[in-house]
């Protein structure tokens, strides 16, 4: 018999490997295929950062995006009924290339969209959503193609966005396979490069960096360890305790975490207490203070050690099956301000050109309302839906993808004016992720599904 104090290599791998789990072993192949898919990449020497913006509930884009001429006009009216706006009070737009016949105007409440549109710092990408493979009509009534599981879920359909997989179980993001990809190309980041404003997400959830949440007041610090002689005691006598947690691997974990979080929530927070204030002016909405703390984390990327950084932030209130033309109203013109805001403050820190936002959602609506005819009605929930892009690197100014027919019953309607996405979130993703530079040997790490597609490239950045 093996005497307890004979630790031979073999015996300690052995071991080693048994406390950590199957859930460590699982890091650890999966950290040594992120090494085989970085063969083909190249430490980036400029810096670029990627904001998602996730619009929660499902935003009824249909009311983002409506044709203004008199024909097409109608045929919205019509349909929509009560949700209809009126053509009147309509945000025309002129897209430098896109043509299909119809004239295209905003909501009334994107004015700041708008004038970023005109500009060409804004683009809109239409019809996206989440695909197994393509599928037309005809496949979808005959059942022939498969679809993404729970297709009208919210808590499905934001998991299958942020995650560009729903055809497996949930288990990253690509926001996190991304972060996982360029990060190990960096060195010595002084913190996680993948930051959320707006709390836990499955959209940076990677399998070797961890999501940061920060506050829109800066890093989140512990209670009571500041402020009077007691507090000043109790985190002495709490340092000193996570610093004896080494009688096993679960303690020791959980201390170094800990510890670790301490130390970050510190630098952070005094890095950005030194920094230059920002003479942009936010508005006060939630959405608007997330954006104006990721823009004060863009200006700390030197100080951090980051030359990429990939960020999450949210507005919800968007399933609107009731009273939804004021509080789409409403809801639209905080997002508006909050993006013009941003936008000039990425002009003044010198990094408009590369810091692209983009925003997500679990679905559209339909098309018609949900029965009531008065102005209390709202809409159900949809599928392939609009987004905006922002950004200096954008070629913006434009649409991109295909705008549905709309009109229920048509070749894209599922049934009251579900689309049927003529683009998918992989295609939407890796866009955005070969401008972030990811080569495309590791694009089907982070989107192992895009080979299914058309392409990988919907020409939106430059």
């Amino acid at each position: 018999m093996n005497s307890p104090h004979d630790l031979t290599r073999r015996r300690f791998i052995g071991q080693a490997c048994a406390a950590v789990g199957a859930t460590g072993m699982l890091s650890a192949l999966a950290q040594l295929r992120m090494i085989g898919a970085l063969a083909a990449d190249a430490a980036p020497t400029d810096y670029k950062a990627l904001v998602c913006l996730f619009l929660y509930g499902g935003n009824d884009s249909n009311n983002l995006l409506v044709p203004v001429d008199t024909t097409n006009y109608q045929l919205y009216s019509s349909a929509r009924t009560v949700l209809a706006l009126p053509q009147s009070t309509l945000l025309g737009i002129s897209p430098k290339t896109y043509s299909d016949g119809r004239s295209w105007a905003l909501h009334p409440s994107l004015v700041e969209v708008q004038s970023l549109f005109g500009k060409g710092n804004l683009a809109i990408l239409a019809n996206t959503g989440t695909l197994v493979q393509p599928v037309t009509l005809p496949q979808f009534k005959a059942g022939t193609v498969a679809l993404p599981p729970q297709l009208f879920s919210h808590a499905d359909q934001q998991v299958q966005w942020q995650s560009s997989v729903p055809d497996q179980p949930f288990s990253t993001g690509w926001g996190g396979r991304l972060a996982d990809i360029v990060n190990a190309l960096n060195s010595n980041p002084k913190i996680s490069m993948s930051v959320s404003v707006a709390g836990q997400n499955s959209f940076q959830v990677g399998n070797m960096v961890s999501q940061y949440a920060v506050s829109p007041s800066g890093a989140v610090v512990l209670s009571g360890t500041t402020g009077s002689t007691l507090a000043t005691n109790r985190y002495a006598a709490q340092q000193h305790i996570l610093s004896q947690q080494e009688q096993n691997l679960f303690e020791a974990a959980f201390g170094g975490a800990t510890s670790s979080a301490i130390t970050n929530s510190q630098l952070l927070n005094s890095i950005l207490a030194s920094a230059p204030k920002l003479s942009t002016t936010f508005p006060t909405t939630s959405i608007a203070s997330q954006l104006k703390m990721v823009a004060q984390m863009i200006g700390a990327a030197p100080q951090l050690g980051l030359t990429r950084q990939v960020f999450f932030a949210s507005l919800g209130g968007f399933d609107l099956h009731s009273d939804q033309l004021g509080a789409h109203a409403t809801l639209f013109t905080q997002l508006s301000q909050a993006l013009s805001a941003f936008s000039s403050a990425t002009a003044e820190l010198g990094v408009q050109n590369q810091v692209t936002t983009f925003t997500a959602s679990d679905f559209s609506r339909t098309f018609n309302t949900n029965g009531t005819s008065d102005g209390t009605a709202g809409s159900d929930h949809g599928w392939g839906s609009h987004h905006l892009i922002m950004g200096g690197a954008v070629k913006g100014g434009d649409i991109y993808g295909t705008v549905p027919l709309l009109e229920l019953g048509g070749p894209q309607d599922t049934g009251r004016g579900r689309w049927i996405p003529t683009t998918s979130v992989d295609e939407y993703a890796a866009t955005l992720a070969t401008w972030f530079g990811v080569s495309a040997t590791s694009l089907k790490t982070v989107l192992p599904n895009i080979g299914r597609f058309a392409t990988s490239n919907l020409g939106f950045m430059g």
